[in-house]
């Protein structure tokens, strides 16, 4: 196969079955070969990032994720993504491991907040504990010029549970909870956009995006991304 990427996922899966929904949705096709060439790595059993990240002694995702990256690398893909903001943590240690562009998820995410909210000045963030524990946005957001907004130790408590007793444990999202969490972020921290930084919360978006807050959400941006750089290389290789 010519003209291909490679998506590493199931961090986790019904996470990934999103990025690959958004991506298919969002490319201009109006055929079965306008559609992308890609490879999808749904590896399911890669340790959890968060744990991880909070604790060493757990097992360490970056094993399988190095040894995907090999594998994948023999195939010569244009490029790499991975539709898992957590293990973005790896990300300098995975680039290390070959030539081929890791796209980065966190990086893309603010640098697209100008088209979504050119008025921002307060950029909140909700994620797993590991993505805020490991400050990959908080660089990002700024390195960028905008005044960083965290959640309360209550609101990052919330945002666990929306991610891993609900969607993660029962493929389950509590609209509720999730509006709460965003009008929180908006209404009480003043934030003026809210990037949604963890998979989970895109899935929360997908199917709770009946609100007016104001949202960017990383997995959209990362599956345009893709969009755009493989039509690229496509048109490129004509």
């Amino acid at each position: 196969m010519k003209d291909f990427f490679t998506i590493i996922g199931g961090m986790g899966t019904e996470a990934t079955e999103t990025f690959i929904h958004i991506l298919n949705e969002r490319t201009e096709a109006k055929s079965d070969q306008d559609y992308l060439n890609y490879i999808l790595v749904n590896h399911a059993t890669i340790p959890d990032r968060t744990d991880y990240i909070l604790d060493h002694s757990k097992p360490n995702p970056l094993e399988p994720l190095a040894a995907d990256i090999k594998e994948q690398s023999q195939l010569h893909p244009d490029f790499f993504a991975i539709p898992c903001n957590t293990a973005h943590y790896f990300l300098k240690e995975l680039q290390a491991l070959t030539p081929i562009p890791i796209l980065n998820m966190p990086k893309e995410t603010v640098s697209a907040i100008k088209e979504y909210a050119p008025n921002a000045k307060r950029v909140g963030l909700i994620a797993t504990q590991g993505t805020l524990h490991d400050q990959i946005y908080d660089n990002e957001i700024i390195s960028a010029g905008y005044e960083l907004v965290k959640p309360t130790e209550k609101i990052a408590d919330q945002t666990m549970s929306l991610i891993y007793d609900d969607i993660k444990a029962k493929n389950y999202v509590d609209e509720g909870l999730y509006h709460l969490i965003l009008s929180q972020m908006v209404e009480t921290l003043k934030a003026d956009i809210v990037i949604l930084g963890c998979t989970e919360l895109s899935v929360a978006q997908q199917r709770a995006g009946d609100h007016d807050y104001p949202v960017i959400d990383a997995q959209t941006v990362l599956a345009d991304r893709c969009i755009a750089l493989a039509k690229e290389k496509r048109g490129q290789n004509k």
